[in-house]
């Protein structure tokens, strides 16, 4: 027998009618936290990242491949790791699907990482993706966007991460053990994974001039995992007791 309440049709559809109210306000709410982000006021990228692609080097402005609008996903595949961040890899799936329509809606999705272009078009290959992915190695693209920090910058701590100031990292003690399982699936230790991070950053292309118009960390990037709305709808939710997802040719059967 089930341990979750239980009830009768009408004692559901009274639930479901109130739940429904607040499901309302919620997504009025996102409509005006959406209008917010897009006020924000742009901020010009005066200097003059290059990145390695598919079709040789490239600026930030070729990566939006002739259209207006770019979003980045900072995907974490540092330059010592053997294999892409589950947890990315995992967002990830959801982009083929997006990218042609999100193409003819005037806006490039591109994936970039610090890790050199071999080993990005490698683990692409191995994940069957097809979706755009630029090396920024070498550069100060994902420093500056705040999803890479240096060893001296993690152990000496105060860099940006989520627009506030990280604690210093001096040993292996303060890293949980589920973060040391998820490094070890990338091939580095929990010190080096956590080095990359994982983001969202958006920018436009207008008279010539790149822009900067939007970034998000941590759980910002929630909205575009894609098995998560559906698991906030399954009679369990989430349901989650440490790091439970893989990549997708992982799972046994």
């Amino acid at each position: 027998m089930t341990m979750h309440l239980t009830g009768t049709r009408e004692e559901w559809l009274a639930a479901r009618l109130e739940l429904l109210q607040a499901e309302k306000e919620l997504t009025r709410r996102g409509d005006d936290v959406a209008r917010q982000r897009q006020a924000l006021p742009w901020v010009q990228v005066e200097k003059g990242y290059r990145f390695e692609t598919d079709g040789g080097t490239a600026s930030l402005a070729d990566l939006f491949q002739g259209r207006s609008q770019l979003l980045v996903y900072h995907f974490m595949y540092g330059p010592d790791y053997q294999a892409g961040c589950p947890s990315c890899s995992a967002i990830a799936d959801g982009f083929d699907g997006s990218v042609v329509h999100l193409a003819n809606h005037d806006v490039t999705l591109m994936a970039v990482s610090l890790g050199e272009l071999p080993k990005l078009q490698a683990f692409k290959r191995k994940m069957g993706w097809t979706f755009p992915w630029a090396s920024a190695h070498g550069g100060d693209f994902t420093y500056d966007f705040n999803v890479s920090i240096s060893e001296a910058q993690q152990r000496a701590g105060g860099y940006p991460q989520n627009y506030r100031p990280a604690r210093p990292v001096v040993d292996a003690s303060q890293v949980s053990p589920a973060a040391a399982q998820i490094a070890a699936s990338t091939g580095t230790d929990a010190a080096g994974y956590a080095r990359q991070r994982p983001g969202l950053s958006a920018f436009a292309r207008q008279d010539g001039q790149v822009y900067h118009t939007y970034s998000t960390y941590s759980r910002g990037v929630d909205a575009i995992w894609g098995m998560y709305p559906w698991l906030d709808r399954a009679p369990l939710g989430r349901n989650e007791h440490g790091p439970w997802w893989k990549r997708h040719d992982e799972y046994e059967g």
